[in-house]
């Protein structure tokens, strides 16, 4: 019978990653339910009882999730950078190549 919940758990946890938003939602998700499999798996081997999955589990997701958000790459235009016209106005728009190539 717990093993039927853990797959439902399973199932319905892949389901909900699926629905992300964005490319950083999707990897965050997908990189706490990968870490938290690998999790339960190496707590059941170090510990060999439920506390220790069951912690595993816990800490492979969270640090899946923070590792699959910190590692989303960031595409180009979305980073705002300010500028000043001629008349020393100032205002934003999405940064130029200079920027990437550390050219500013």
């Amino acid at each position: 019978m717990t093993f039927h919940k853990t797959i439902a758990a399973v199932l319905m946890t892949a389901a909900l990653a699926g629905c992300a938003q964005t490319e950083g939602q999707q990897r965050a998700g997908t990189g706490a339910l990968i870490g938290g499999a690998g999790g339960a798996l190496v707590g059941q081997a170090i510990g060999g009882n439920t506390k220790s999955t069951v912690i595993g589990a816990a800490s492979g997701a969270l640090l899946g999730a923070v590792v699959g958000s910190a590692t989303t790459p960031q595409r180009r235009g979305e980073q705002m950078c300010p500028y000043q016209d001629r008349y020393g106005r100032i205002y934003t728009a999405p940064c130029d190549d200079r920027y990437y190539n550390g050219d500013y």
